[in-house]
């Protein structure tokens, strides 16, 4: 059955404030490894990241931003902004395809265990003096999903890096669970809550600079944001959100994901079909 991608609703933090959600960072065990070694199971859960990693060859990664550069003209036709493109793997094939690709998989099964969930994907694009910055956020803010067992992979589309305002990790901050926010109506940001002090919560800002094709992988707890972009050059990333299969969801969430390795334990997620374009 398809997904009506715009129907699954975005709950408030009020309604998030009242989820019996089990949060707090589930370090990663790393058995079984078939792309990550030891060290690096051992960084990730004392920083919370890891990169970079190559996820596309070069003519791949050139196809990926041919079909993005399409999509992005079709949505600003339609008076969207270059940040509204989301769950990209429920509206087209070929990210629906993408996110089950083995060398970005196997490194986020290596963090995750066997059973793995794709449950969301988002084109972020900055466009060359488009103004926006991106505060100082954790993801697991604004989901409702339990226990925190989240890796987010961000996938360079162009090569980002501090001109074009890369996106930047506070490391260590995922080992303070929640951390408090304040809402923000700033018009410069894409988000509307914020952390304060970042750099408080663990060590100093680190770029995440990647090359076209190369990804990164982070915690669902890390605190990461991006300056303004005041570059003639474009960034874009998509964002490929994926989970242990264990985990659960609310305000109908589980509609979003399919099982990209094992098995759907549980049985709590709806397993999307393929678009059809």
């Amino acid at each position: 059955m398809a997904i009506k991608v715009d129907d699954i609703p975005n709950p408030s933090p009020t309604q998030l404030a009242a989820l019996p959600r089990q949060i707090g960072f589930v370090p990663s065990v790393g058995s079984e490894l078939k792309t990550l070694n030891p060290e690096q199971i051992k960084q990730y859960n004392e920083t919370g990241y890891l990169m970079p990693f190559k996820g596309l060859g070069v003519a791949e990664a050139c196809e990926l931003r041919a079909f993005f550069d399409g999509v992005l003209a079709a949505f600003i036709e339609l008076e969207r902004t270059s940040y509204s493109i989301n769950t990209a793997h429920l509206r087209f094939a070929r990210i629906y395809q993408l996110v089950q690709h083995p060398q970005i998989v196997d490194a986020v099964a290596d963090l995750l265990g066997p059973n793995v969930v794709c449950w969301g994907s988002h084109f972020f694009c900055k466009m060359p003096h488009d103004g926006k910055r991106v505060p100082w956020h954790q993801d697991s803010t604004y989901w409702p999903l339990s226990p925190t067992k989240t890796v987010t992979v961000w996938l360079a589309i162009d090569d980002a890096d501090p001109e074009n305002a890369n996106m930047k990790f506070i490391p260590r901050s995922h080992l303070h669970g929640l951390i408090d926010y304040a809402e923000t109506d700033e018009v410069d940001t894409v988000l509307d809550l914020a952390v304060k002090n970042p750099t408080s919560y663990g060590d100093a800002e680190v770029d995440v600079t990647l090359l076209a094709g190369q990804f990164s992988m982070h915690s669902d707890l890390l605190l990461h944001g991006s300056e303004a972009n005041e570059s003639e050059r474009r960034r874009c990333g998509l964002t490929i959100r994926y989970a242990a299969a264990d985990v659960t969801t609310w305000y109908d969430w589980h509609n979003k994901g399919f099982v990209v390795r094992g098995n759907n334990v549980g049985g709590h997620w709806a397993n999307p079909m393929r678009p059809d374009h």
